[in-house]
Parts: structure tokens; sequence; C-alpha cells
């Protein structure tokens, strides 16, 4: 089907650059993004992931970690992050 349509956006300009350098690293282009986006939302009838209001334990935590980040834990790859979740 021949790409007919034009959407147009506002967004901050910080915000468009850092989406776009990421884009870029991994080979897609904005139109190329937003197009897989679109296919997702229509295949799950819905947003690709799960957009909701944080409960207040959650608001908690984003708190605590804004306010004493030397409190979150790091880790040097997801596999140890994975093995602390699960006590190996």
């Amino acid at each position: 089907m021949a790409k007919t349509e034009t959407l147009r956006t506002r967004m901050e300009p910080e915000l468009k650059a850092q989406g776009e350098a990421v884009l870029s690293a991994i080979g897609l282009s904005t139109t190329e993004a937003v197009t897989m986006f679109f296919r997702q939302i229509v295949m799950r009838q819905g947003l690709p992931f799960e957009a909701k209001i944080p409960n207040e334990e959650t608001l908690e935590a984003f708190r605590e970690a804004r306010e004493t980040p030397e409190k979150l834990s790091r880790y040097p790859d997801a596999k140890a992050a994975m093995d602390d979740v699960w006590g190996k």
C-alpha cells in the first residue's frame, strides 16, 4: 500500500534529538519507528506497553530513588540483576 498519510506532532527538541539518536544507533528512521509503533497498537488493540497511574507504593519508590540515588543497586549486566532478584 502506498504511503500517503502524514503525521505531525510536537515535542521537546531535546527529547526528539535523543530519541532519533537511539533510533539511528539501532538502524531505524523516525518514520520506521512510528510505523512499527502503530503496527503494534493495531496488533495488540492498545498500547504496546502498560500505561496506568502508579499506585502509592510505586510513587514512593520513585521518590526514594530520586532523593537517594546512592541506595539504588547497580549491576554490570541483566544476568547479575536477575540473579540478585531470584537469590542466586
